[in-house]
């Protein structure tokens, strides 16, 4: 661990420490994840065209979802460093902040996606069959309306995990999976609403979650409560602070989903088969990369304490400690999931030709997902809870356009490569990004960064 480069009662993590805040994230971020997995899987049982439309739609909600997940996330990266310097007022009152923030955003983005549905989905995927559009708009309709209680229990949830307490969150993740799982259930296989039952299933999950979470917050014991929702006391300063390192953060990963959306637009010029094949990939590799983002996140709270208590020196030490962690737990899941891919696969009521394409898609994954997920996206998040966010977002933006959408474009429509194209030039898009996150972390520049 990092105590072996770090003086022993100096340390502001124990291993025991670190042991509590990993565990309940990695079981956390595979809780949120078999959501979507679960949903693909029955709705599997309404036919490849409702698989599709949900796919479609989920590739928008990620990108509505992880702009204001991401905001929070760098909210939280201020909030942490200020528990790093001891000022708890501060950090107290930056939290509140941050729920405002993140609840007039998640509300803004559910509206533009209520008022503007059809225009949406026509204008990016109005080449696909009738019916899987119609799937898709009823699936959109109800999953943007959980948009504002999900980014409420994302903003509690980032709050929990830079306290150190992900334990938590990983409870209402469970909490919420299994509303989300006897909805379906009960939605689809009892009441036969097929799209509607299992987007329902999952507003509902979403709502009693991030009320148990704002309700948990309200504890003045924690090192950071936040007991009032009101808008009385807006602190400009703070949220322009807040804002100068989530809108980054945000912005590097919207457009890293609407690099993915025009992807999917891509994927839905081909067959029906592609399409489903696609979609359950999708929801598949997620599961593979869960021990990377959890380290990823474990990553962000250590180091912002860390760099808030000045101690840029264990920063470093943490940082490296927690990124070998994450190649040994990425090697320990895909390795099985690699070898039982067929049984796995064997759940999704695909034809034939889907179920080929979907195998090969998902055992490329899991080699590069060994190989270089890791470098390319538990690794920047030392640096952006350091500050340094601006570099981060453009080698990000560049990396997704010059790369993945480059080289998808070209395999499919040059080499002819059909639905591989998109995941092989994701490939390229990653290998770029972790060359240039080594080489800036190996620089120290990061080092020189602040932000309170």
């Amino acid at each position: 661990m990092a105590q072996n480069e770090v003086n022993d009662s100096k340390a502001l993590f124990s291993p025991q420490d670190l042991k509590r805040l990993i565990i309940p994230l990695i079981i956390e971020q595979a809780l949120a994840l078999s959501i979507g997995f679960f949903d693909t899987m029955m709705i599997a049982y309404a036919g490849e065209q409702a698989v599709s439309g949900v796919s479609l739609v989920d590739s928008i909600n990620f990108l509505a979802i992880n702009f204001f997940s991401t905001v929070a996330a760098g909210g939280a990266i201020i909030v942490g460093q200020y528990l790093g310097k001891k000022d708890f007022k501060k950090s107290n009152h930056a939290a509140k902040q941050l729920f405002l923030v993140v609840a007039f955003i998640a509300m803004f983005v559910a509206i533009i996606c209520l008022v503007f549905n059809g225009f949406i989905l026509q204008s990016l995927f109005g080449d696909v069959e009738e019916s899987v559009m119609s799937s898709a708009v009823t699936y959109f309709y109800v999953t943007a309306a959980s948009f504002p209680f999900l980014g409420l229990f994302n903003a509690s949830a980032s709050l929990f995990r830079v306290m150190g307490d992900s334990k938590k969150a990983m409870v209402n993740a469970l909490i919420m999976n299994a509303i989300n799982l006897v909805g379906n259930a009960i939605f689809i296989f009892v009441f036969g609403w097929g799209v509607f039952g299992a987007a329902f299933a999952t507003l509902i999950s979403r709502v009693v979650s991030a009320f148990s979470m704002m309700y948990m917050l309200r504890n003045p014991k924690l090192p950071v409560s936040v007991s009032s929702y009101s808008l009385r006391n807006l602190d400009w300063k703070m949220i322009k602070r807040i804002l100068r390192v989530g809108i980054p953060n945000g912005l590097e990963n919207s457009i890293f989903q609407i690099g993915k959306i025009i992807m999917t637009g891509l994927v839905a010029t081909f067959s029906t088969a592609s399409i489903a094949a696609h979609a359950v990939a999708n929801s598949l590799t997620g599961l593979e990369i869960v021990p990377g983002a959890a380290m990823g996140l474990a990553i962000t709270t250590v180091v912002s304490r860390c760099i808030g208590a000045g101690e840029r020196g264990q920063a470093k030490a943490y940082t490296k400690a927690l990124m070998k962690k994450a190649y040994l737990y990425m090697a320990i899941l895909n390795i099985p999931i690699l070898l039982l891919l067929r049984p796995i696969l064997s759940l999704y009521s695909l034809s034939s030709e889907s179920l080929d394409l979907a195998f090969q898609i998902m055992f490329l994954h899991g080699i590069a997902s060994m190989i270089i997920w890791p470098a390319s996206f538990t690794l920047p998040n030392a640096l952006r809870a350091a500050g340094d966010v601006v570099s981060t977002m453009y080698t990000s933006v560049f990396s997704m356009f010059a790369f993945r959408v480059g080289f998808s474009f070209l395999f499919a429509f040059v080499f002819d490569m059909g639905v591989m194209s998109v995941w092989l030039a994701m490939f390229i898009d990653w290998t770029f990004r972790a060359v240039f996150f080594l080489i800036r972390w190996f620089s120290n520049k990061w080092q020189r960064y602040t932000i309170i």
